[in-house]
């Protein structure tokens, strides 16, 4: 018999199964607080409850805990790359970067990943398995307690396509906002999607307050479709009406995630042709110079082709950044980190 994965319960099925145990309810409570906000790492850390349910739950609840099997630390930033291995033997990263704004985390949303982008690590091996609630959950909840600073920013960004995991994921979403956990404002997180279509659209319908980031990489079909496989399901116009809808139903700004690969996507010709594509759109471009990998082809463009990709961009009128690289001198692919420890 299957025991319950308490971690991946929200605050109202906990207490629902607390009562089912014959206990009162607001002891449910009692042990979300325990797991959510003072992040217990055993059933035996929690001092207000009882022995005899404490031995109930043992004998009928698992209680999902990561296991921090490495971590790197960037000596030029302390950025923070985490290999935590999980209860079947898999392995998940997660990374931790400090802002002006606060501490930001970078969480996984599947072992794996079968979205086959060209330039990402994170495919190469394909798609184990989804993540649970609880798994994405104590990414942060490890890393919180490891550092013993408050995580306020949240991105799903890591190995995996969220959207490919819909239902943990808003799951996940709500336990991580919610009041009786750490209680992550909406408004800081951040979800990345390669483009599924039907996802964004239902995400959509969730009235969150969470940003959506696209993976774009591309100014047209035809090039997207070399990048990302994906892209031969759901047409850009196709996406791009999708993300205007998240808008429409959310009034939350799209972010357009945009790496760049050395004369791949970077000439002047490409930036023109995203500029005529987003102009007009309620948008955020973030230019990502694109961080090499082994496997791939793909190299990093130059600083100044760059800083033009930026100027062309922004005669359009849109809003661009280029993301700041962090941990440049650790692991810092997606995917990266848990492949190289694979082939120990």
């Amino acid at each position: 018999m299957s025991k319950t994965d308490l971690k991946s319960l929200n605050i109202k099925e906990l207490e629902e199964f607390i009562r089912s145990l014959g206990e009162k309810s607001f002891r449910g409570r009692q042990i979300y607080a325990w797991l959510h906000r003072r992040l217990a790492g055993s059933f035996d850390d929690m001092t207000d409850i009882s022995k005899g349910l404490k031995d109930k739950l043992k004998d009928c609840c698992s209680l999902t805990l990561l296991r921090k099997e490495t971590m790197q630390e960037s000596k030029e930033d302390g950025t923070r790359k985490y290999l935590f291995a999980l209860e079947d033997g898999n392995m998940v990263e997660s990374v931790r970067m400090r802002y002006q704004h606060g501490i930001s985390v970078c969480i996984s949303s599947q072992v794996g990943c079968r979205m086959g982008c060209r330039f990402c690590a994170s495919t190469l091996g394909g798609l184990v398995r989804n993540l649970t609630p609880a798994e994405m959950l104590d990414q942060i909840y490890r890393i919180q307690a490891d550092t013993g600073e408050r995580v306020s920013h949240v991105v799903v960004m890591g190995t995996g396509e969220p959207l490919d995991n819909y239902e943990n994921l808003v799951k996940f979403l709500g336990m991580l906002t919610d009041e009786n956990g750490l209680h992550i404002s909406q408004r800081n997180v951040t979800v990345s999607t390669c483009g599924i279509v039907p996802g964004i659209r239902r995400l959509a319908k969730e009235q969150l307050q969470i940003t959506l980031a696209l993976s774009l990489h591309a100014p047209n079909q035809k090039k997207r479709e070399l990048l990302m496989p994906i892209a031969k399901k759901y047409e850009l116009s196709q996406v791009l009406d999708a993300c205007d809808d998240y808008f429409l139903q959310t009034r939350r700004r799209m972010t357009y995630e945009y790496a760049l690969a050395g004369g791949v996507n970077d000439s002047k010709e490409d930036a023109k042709e995203l500029g005529v594509l987003l102009q007009g759109r309620h948008c955020h471009v973030n230019l990502i110079p694109v961080n090499p990998i082994k496997e791939r082809e793909y190299v990093q463009s130059k600083g100044d082709v760059i800083r033009n990709f930026q100027n062309l961009l922004e005669k359009y009128g849109i809003n661009v950044t280029i993301r700041r690289e962090m941990g440049r001198d650790i692991d810092g692919a997606c995917g990266q980190l848990r492949k190289r420890y694979a082939e120990r």
